[in-house]
């Protein structure tokens, strides 16, 4: 069966590799070069690097759906387009192109967690359990007729970062399942239940302020979920201090104010919140690297004031 990519990030990936060395991937499309980081270094998207390696071909497109991509996609007369966290939303002219469909790998049990973030959503919820589904791209977003799911159990202090490789590799196993079936025409997809539906907006840096006065739970499932993007933060003495990683302690706050630097002595940074402490085990001040709780409390002189706010 004659392939179509259409993916960018690094959830792309494990799908294209597998898809390469089963199937006759005839165009891969991707994302314009963008600059990135502080220095604006123009960097290359994930999937474009992954095709220099496999020698398959490529094109990168500002919008897929203008003529230029079309026509592209048109002269290869692909069977079946798969698509992996390419980043836009696939205009009709191309869904509906190939004679088998077009095909998504989404990061959860839809229909629950539409939309562009659901592994940073199931981890900021408190979900126990995740998966990934393939399904046939329609009009709406995420709403497509379900083909395979595959489930699978969150670990407990798991980020979104160490979700992400995960889910991409089952994504990447069941997508390869997906056109086998698709292939030996035993493939039925059903259609969602719009009533069992919840949605995974886009996250923005401004999501990552924490605030101390929602229980621990709370921050420590949006820590989790936000990293590393956007990345979870706080202030203290005026500057933003990122906050990579935390624990939950099970020690009631008792009276202190949330934000309270509480029990310094103990050589561990807690914090409190509406219920109990959270232990900060690894914090980041601005223009500085990556740092333990107990390094930040090296240089930690204790006042009246000693709050993250």
């Amino acid at each position: 069966m004659k392939i179509a990519f259409i993916g960018t990030g690094e959830f792309a990936l494990p799908a294209l590799h597998k898809l390469a060395l089963r199937n006759e991937i005839v165009l891969v499309v991707t994302q314009p070069d963008r600059p990135a980081g502080r220095d604006k270094k123009i960097n290359q998207p994930p999937v474009k690097r992954a095709c220099k390696v496999l020698g398959l071909p490529l094109i990168q497109s500002v919008k897929i759906g203008t003529k230029q991509g079309i026509e592209s996609l048109i002269s290869v007369s692909p069977d079946v387009i798969v698509v992996a966290a390419y980043g836009q939303i696939l205009p009709r002219a191309v869904i509906e192109l190939p004679p088998e469909g077009t095909i998504n790998i989404h990061a959860s049990l839809l229909p629950q967690y539409r939309g562009a973030a659901p592994i940073n959503w199931v981890l900021i919820n408190g979900e126990k359990r995740t998966g990934v589904t393939t399904f046939f791209i329609d009009k709406g977003v995420d709403t497509g007729p379900i083909l395979l799911q595959r489930e699978l159990m969150i670990d407990p202090d798991e980020t979104a970062a160490e979700l992400r490789i995960r889910l991409a590799e089952q994504g990447a196993e069941l997508i390869v399942e997906t056109i086998d079936q698709l292939t030996r025409r035993v493939l039925r997809a059903t259609p969602q239940d719009d009533h069992s539906a919840s949605y995974a907006p886009k996250l923005s840096r401004a999501d990552g302020k924490i605030d101390w006065n929602r229980p621990s739970t709370a921050i420590y499932n949006q820590v989790r979920g936000m990293t590393p993007w956007p990345g979870t933060f706080t202030y203290f003495n005026g500057k933003r201090i990122k906050v990579h990683r935390c624990k939950l302690s099970g020690i009631d706050s008792n009276d202190f104010p949330p934000g309270t630097i509480v029990l310094p002595e103990t050589g561990r940074l807690f914090v409190a919140t509406a219920d109990d402490l959270l232990e900060i085990v690894e914090i980041q001040p601005a223009g500085r690297r990556s740092m333990s709780g107990h390094d930040f409390l090296n240089g930690f002189h204790k006042s009246n004031r000693d709050l993250f706010q």
